[in-house]
């Protein structure tokens, strides 16, 4: 009877098995990456929000809030449970070489 009971019950935690690494664990997985993604949200990020808004982060409020400038003259607060991707990321390398490679030739065209 007990071996009766043991196969009755082994499809049920075959399914349950199943759902575990076909869905449970890749939704977590998910959550945690989004969640680090917010925690490393940091001046000059480029977002999305949920509401399909594109908008570039410029001061982190609080560990709840962003300031989002949307467009010039344009600033909202904005959840960060709402930022739906960051599109990109500023690397200050790269715009400290861009803003050096421009210096030479300003100086060039105020000479003209």
């Amino acid at each position: 009877m007990d071996q009766n009971a043991l196969i009755q019950f082994l499809p049920l935690v075959l399914i349950f098995i199943v759902f575990y690494f076909l869905l449970i664990r890749p939704q977590q997985k998910k959550q945690k990456d989004h969640r680090t993604m917010l925690d490393a949200l940091r001046r000059g990020d480029r977002i999305v929000t949920g509401g399909g808004f594109l908008g570039t982060v410029s001061k982190v409020v609080s560990p709840e809030e962003v300031e989002v400038d949307l467009a010039p003259n344009v600033r909202v607060r904005v959840l960060r449970s709402t930022i739906g991707s960051v599109l990109t990321k500023p690397d200050p390398a790269a715009a400290r070489e861009a803003a050096k490679d421009k210096e030479p030739a300003r100086r060039e065209a105020d000479k003209v």
